[in-house]
């Protein structure tokens, strides 16, 4: 068998819940249905028919391709991560962010907490042990205050979004007041009236 093998043919998804399912979704993009694993917050996070999207990696090996999907950079980023820690496979790497996200992972590590990790079925004390000690300097950037901004939402959300970091701001404070005009002003709101009441938010926090 080949060895086990990451590519971005795919790094982003972007399309309609067709089918949710116990530990994936199937995706409908241009008439084609992709099957996409995806953790437990995500499958809660979302309904049959909404608009989603994910980033993804897709892990390729000798007679398999499996698309992994996140709501969240961070999230897919922390699982490549795992990835390259050996033992570790797509499996377990998600059973890790099924259990915690990464923000807490990064805490367990920071704080040597082996015991968080032996909450995640399949790792005992000695292989949280190995993972601590191997992800020690492989997730510097991560905190748990640092969750990436949220990509679930609907295309017109996400162009608002772009708009605002084309302008200047962070993407997880545009992601943030984006979802709060979206609240005030329901789902139904063009990109146009949508940008103009972020930015008047976001001028009147300046």
């Amino acid at each position: 068998m080949f060895p086990l093998e990451r590519q971005a043919v795919i790094s982003f998804l972007s399309g309609t819940v067709h089918r949710i399912a116990a530990d994936h979704l199937v995706i409908l993009t241009y008439g084609v249905g992709r099957r996409v694993n995806v953790t437990p917050d995500t499958l809660s996070g979302t309904r049959h028919g909404a608009d989603i999207e994910l980033v993804t990696t897709l892990v390729v090996r000798e007679d398999s391709m499996t698309l992994f999907g996140f709501g969240t950079e961070d999230e897919n980023h922390t699982f490549e991560v795992l990835l390259s820690i050996s033992g570790i496979g797509p499996r377990l790497a998600m059973a890790i962010l099924s259990v915690m996200g990464p923000g807490e992972l990064a805490a367990a590590i920071s704080n040597q907490d082996a015991n968080a990790l032996t909450r995640v079925p399949g790792i005992g004390k000695k292989g949280a042990s190995r993972i601590i000690l191997e992800l020690e300097n492989k997730l510097p950037k991560l905190a748990p205050s640092e969750q990436g901004p949220q990509l679930s939402f609907g295309g017109v959300n996400q162009q608002v979004v772009d708009a605002l970091v084309g302008l200047g701001w962070k993407e997880a404070q545009a992601a943030d007041v984006v979802q709060e005009v979206v609240n005030d002003l329901g789902q139904n709101a063009g990109t146009s009236v949508l940008l103009k009441a972020a930015l008047k938010v976001l001028g009147a926090r300046k």
